[in-house]
């Protein structure tokens, strides 16, 4: 099997080779770019399989170029690692609103680093398998793409549209934190008169509908300030 492709985009040479060495150790294959532009010349000749991104770069910020990728089909689901010196909520909001799939701030350890890129990459893996499936089935759920049919606990569950769309959104997307921003564009697209609150109370109806304990939920988690995320280890429990 060929080893994965990651794209490291840095401004600061001794990061660059430190994340290169890391990488290269555990046998990824590593290119790089010092800033946007080049970034995205190494995007369309290299085709990595995930972006180690900083936010703060020359001309083109990280976040723009985040921005960039999640704006054309054949990037929108790259995986994206944000690497960046700023600690603050905000930035991490930001950073993840925008996109990013994960967020490590610098300094940072370097077996830190490895440990989440293999994560995020076995995420990605399992989510474009789920993406390509008609049936999705862990645990206590069961969920028929093509006949709109669900099932938990061997029961028949009854979801509107919207609230299928939305379970099979974060379902394909396990552990990645999605912002509100990113579930009404998915799921509701260019309607009007839609906010974010609109999400909030489809998630109320879809934890009625398949949690145990819908105060409690345990697949379908609130991130605070962000979004939310499915929780698909808790099928296992």
């Amino acid at each position: 099997m060929a080893a994965k492709k990651i794209l490291v985009v840095e401004d600061e040479p001794d990061i660059r080779k430190l994340v290169h060495y890391n990488l290269a150790q555990e046998r990824f294959q590593v290119v790089e770019a010092e800033d946007g532009e080049e970034a995205l010349k190494m995007l369309q000749r290299e085709k990595p399989q995930l972006v180690i991104l900083d936010l703060m770069l020359p001309g083109m910020s990280g976040l723009e170029l985040c921005r960039s990728l999640r704006a054309r089909p054949e990037t929108a689901r790259l995986p994206i690692l944000m690497l960046t010196a700023k600690a603050g909520e905000a930035d991490r909001v930001v950073g993840l609103e925008m996109g990013a799939d994960d967020y490590l701030t610098k300094p940072f350890s370097p077996r830190e680093l490895v440990a989440r890129v293999k994560a995020i990459l076995r995420r990605s893996e399992a989510s474009f398998a789920a993406a390509g499936a008609e049936v999705y089935e862990k645990g206590p759920l069961k969920i028929n793409f093509s006949t709109y049919e669900i099932f938990v606990r061997g029961k028949a569950v009854r979801l509107t549209l919207k609230e299928f769309e939305l379970l099979r959104f974060l379902v394909q997307n396990p552990g990645r934190v999605l912002s509100r921003d990113q579930l009404l564009d998915r799921v509701w697209g260019g309607e009007v008169f839609v906010d974010s609150r609109t999400v909030d109370v489809h998630i109320r109806r879809l934890r009625k509908a398949i949690e145990k304990n819908d105060r409690k939920p345990e697949w379908v988690l609130t991130v605070r300030g962000v979004g939310y995320k499915f929780d698909e280890k808790a099928l296992e429990k």
